[in-house]
């Protein structure tokens, strides 16, 4: 193989194997002598790459950790394998798959060949994904619209489907897009109505990058509804903005629950944005924190916990929870009585068949 730069990808290739290439393995893959091998090695480490070498008559060379991430080659059914799973965790807002994974998966879609493309859409498709049920699902090829778009600063053009079901033309530039865990938001300046504006991905429709590029403006300081004011203008963070949009389209809960277990296994079945409870050194452990959830999703959440816990407060948390309990229990005591009519009693201890 005479061709340098080739030959170092292919070198490059082998040597991202997990394991040990003896330095004559190599030159008989190549096809080249052991000196050129040991000068192809060299290059990498000029370009960056940390291949280690062992002495010795069973010596040879492999690809260690460095201090910097290098450029990764894959094969076929290796960028196949990476995009179909960032689509799903990013389709789906999954708790800590944040923005940079849907670069990520923005990266890659940008330099997939066509055939690679299809085969990615088409195992996609033909994949049903077992969702929690408590956020929307959304199109990846509609997040890394957005996030390209952010990250070229270049303005976009979509449909949007509000709260109330308005839909309406909206041309935007992009800032950030933020996941709470939940869903995922575009954090963007709306130049029809001349202000900063959240929007919810999966009221997106038909995004369209327009080729046309901004000089990012700065972020407001005091963050905005989707229907009001950015006020006061300066350097901020997308998350920060986020969160203050939130506070002001929806109330805030401050919640202070008690938990009958250890805080570690509370914490690591709660939303991280609710924070960590802390010990009462009696063996259970207390939650104070403040959310902008909804009182249905916080209340589904302290349950999903499966340990013992009490609410001290909000209110109206504590009056869901009474009425939420009442129509549980009326649920579990209505299947022990007789039904006029009801057919032969089931069999308990077998649920539905599962192939």
């Amino acid at each position: 193989m005479s061709d340098t730069p080739a030959r170092l990808l292919k070198l490059l290739s082998l040597l991202q194997t997990p394991r040990e290439w003896p330095g004559g393995e190599l030159a008989e893959r190549l096809d080249v002598s052991p000196r050129t091998i040991r000068r192809d090695i060299d290059r990498l480490r000029d370009l960056g790459y940390p291949v280690e070498a062992s002495r010795g008559s069973v010596g040879g060379y492999r690809l260690v950790a460095g201090a910097a991430m290098p450029p990764l080659l894959l094969d076929d059914e290796e960028a196949v394998a990476i995009a179909v799973g960032l689509r799903a965790g990013a389709g789906h807002a999954i708790e800590g798959v944040d923005e940079a994974s849907v670069r990520a998966l923005a990266k890659l879609e940008q330099v997939l060949p066509s055939r690679l493309r299809h085969r990615v859409s088409a195992l996609q498709n033909a994949t049903v994904p077992l969702t929690r049920g408590d956020g929307s699902t959304i199109d990846p090829r509609t997040l890394t619209t957005l996030a390209s778009a952010a990250a070229g600063r270049e303005r976009l053009r979509f449909a949007y489907r509000s709260g109330d079901g308005t839909r309406t033309k909206r041309q935007v530039e992009p800032y950030r897009l933020v996941s709470t865990g939940q869903r995922w938001y575009l954090v963007a300046y709306d130049l029809g109505r001349e202000d900063w504006r959240t929007f919810r991905v999966d009221r997106v429709g038909e995004p369209y990058a327009t080729g046309a590029r901004f000089t990012p403006r700065p972020l407001p300081v005091e963050g905005a509804g989707s229907d009001t004011g950015s006020g006061e203008t300066g350097s901020g963070d997308a998350a920060t903005f986020l969160a203050r949009s939130m506070r002001r389209m929806q109330p805030e809960l401050r919640l202070d629950v008690w938990f009958g277990a250890p805080a570690e296994f509370v914490t690591a079945r709660l939303p991280a944005h609710l924070g960590a409870p802390q010990p009462d050194g009696e063996g259970g452990c207390r939650l104070r924190a403040s959310c902008t959830d909804s009182l249905e999703w916080v209340a589904l959440r302290l349950a999903l916990v499966d340990c013992e816990f009490s609410v001290a407060g909000p209110p109206q948390l504590v009056a869901y929870l009474e009425g939420l309990g009442a129509r549980l229990t009326r649920a579990a005591g209505a299947g022990t009585e007789p039904r006029q009519g009801a057919g032969p009693e089931p069999r308990h201890g077998t649920g539905p068949e599962q192939g």
